[in-house]
């Protein structure tokens, strides 16, 4: 077994690491899959909020980048990123006013999936040159946001339809029901279901005369396990890039997890207890309780026999385990996998791009905190 005490020492705790050869696999790895099948890969960047890990992406292959939020996006075409997709609705006419701004920069689109953003888009919209194309969000069984019924659907596209600064490009879905399949089969079949819905959207608009150019799926989970069905244009991947305890439990494989938390080991007050520097401030303090993602605990000790941690205050992570506490010293450092990734990065500045027990790069967190 390795050594769970982390190379890393010459770097303050806490601090978000990116193992640069882990997060590079993991890339190429989605980047193949997208080619095998034919369709484009654009990475949800709500993962990482950061423009440095989105335009390797683009470089790497990926057509552009998905966010769920204008703050994001703004900052994103601050960075040079010119092809954005907001998988989100948006809702209030100051919001579309800045949707407005960058649409008049770069190429962007997002979601809907009710008339009252299709109304505030026509009356902000009202004097651009050209539309603004959206896609409709499609419900898939995540029972979140989206067209439920294809009746409602229907109707939504017809009221598209009648509209002039409004362009229907295509539909989009997240299989996000699929972290809480049983296994692996029960992800793929509930993965298939939700494509399938997807496509068979698309087809209903295009028989009203929608020229519908994506099809738009996503989830990690199920794209680690599963095929894509025929008929999808584009996946939306987010976690992929650097993994979690979530996906990691997913495929029973840690290995691919390129984020850790450096954590310094602060105290051990007891036979069994040991306490770290990164509590709820520097990891979060969820966890998944069912399902192939379930996550138990609130982050995994890295290259350790499966060492949880027990709990998190604010500044404090709190693990029992008697073997972990004997092999430990005050003052050693240690890496704990976050058990979800993407609220764990917003939580910094900067992440230290490292390899081989060397740092590379610092790389701001540019979208930090970009919520609105």
């Amino acid at each position: 077994m390795k050594s769970f005490k982390s190379p890393y020492v010459m770097i303050d705790t806490p601090a978000l690491l990116i193992d640069q050869n882990i997060m590079m696999q993991n890339l190429r790895s989605m980047i193949n899959k997208a080619e095998e099948s034919k369709v484009n890969l654009r990475p949800h960047t709500k993962t990482h909020r950061m423009p440095e890990l989105a335009r390797l992406c683009l470089n790497e292959g990926a057509k552009g980048i998905a966010v769920a939020k204008i703050g994001e996006a703004e900052v994103m075409a601050e960075n040079g990123i010119k092809d954005i997709f907001i998988a989100n609705e948006i809702i209030g006419e100051i919001k579309y006013n800045r949707l407005k701004a960058l649409h008049d920069k770069i190429e962007i689109r997002i979601g809907v999936d009710g008339k009252e953003q299709i109304d505030q888009i026509e009356k902000v919209f009202v004097n651009t040159s050209k539309p603004l194309e959206v896609l409709i969000e499609i419900e898939v069984g995540e029972n979140r946001s989206g067209v439920i019924e294809d009746e409602a659907l229907f109707e939504l596209g017809q009221y598209i339809l009648s509209k002039k600064n409004v362009v229907l490009k295509g539909v989009f879905s997240h299989e996000g029901h699929c972290y809480k399949a049983s296994c692996a089969e029960e992800c793929i079949r509930l993965a298939r279901i939700a494509h399938r819905r997807t496509v068979a959207a698309a087809e209903l608009l295009r028989t009203m005369g929608h020229k519908i150019d994506i099809v738009s799926i996503g989830s990690t989970p199920s794209l680690m396990h599963g095929g894509i069905a025929e008929g999808v244009t584009e996946i939306r991947p987010g976690t992929f890039i650097l993994m979690d305890v979530g996906q990691g439990s997913a495929i029973s494989d840690f290995s691919k997890c390129a984020a850790t938390v450096l954590s310094s080991v602060i105290s051990r007050p007891t036979a069994e207890r040991v306490v770290l520097d990164a509590g709820a401030k520097a990891l979060t303090s969820q966890n998944r309780t069912e399902g192939i993602c379930t996550t138990y605990g609130y982050g995994l000790i890295k290259n350790s026999n499966n060492v949880r941690l027990s709990g998190v205050f604010d500044e404090h992570a709190v693990l029992y385990n008697r073997g972990f506490r004997e092999a430990i010293a005050v003052g050693d450092k240690v890496e704990v996998i976050p058990n979800h990734i993407c609220p764990t990065c917003n939580l910094y500045e900067k992440a230290y791009l490292v390899t081989d027990g060397k740092v590379i790069k610092e790389i701001p967190v540019l979208c930090r905190g970009k919520s609105q």
